[in-house]
């Protein structure tokens, strides 16, 4: 019997993992880790940025990403859970809460 190569996350999960773990890594890391090509993983990150999952903030020349976790998933048979609830399922809850702080500090500053 041949081994096959499917996953029960999508690259979707993946790259949100990764930038959840990592918010200041580079498409060719994240791409690297998930095993798909940085303009796959420049694509998963732009729908995610459009979706509201996550927002990219320029660093310097540099991208970091902050992940809202209280967005639901998009899916309707998973759309009642959110992505801390997703993130939590492989992350730990203390990191998921770190990543909500994160968030909630960033949407409270005022935009300059």
């Amino acid at each position: 019997m041949s081994e096959s190569h499917w996953t029960f996350f999508s690259n979707y999960a993946h790259v949100l993992v990764c930038l959840a773990e990592t918010p200041e890594a580079t498409l060719r890391e994240v791409a690297d880790r998930v095993g798909i090509t940085e303009r796959s993983a420049l694509r998963v990150i732009t729908h995610l940025d459009e979706a509201g999952i996550l927002q990219r903030v320029k660093r310097g020349r540099r991208n970091t990403y902050l992940i809202d976790t209280h967005a639901h998933l998009r899916h309707p048979i998973e759309e009642h859970c959110t992505v801390g609830e997703l993130l939590e399922t492989i992350l730990s809850p203390a990191r998921v809460r770190r990543l909500e702080k994160k968030h909630a500090n960033h949407t409270a500053q005022p935009a300059n």
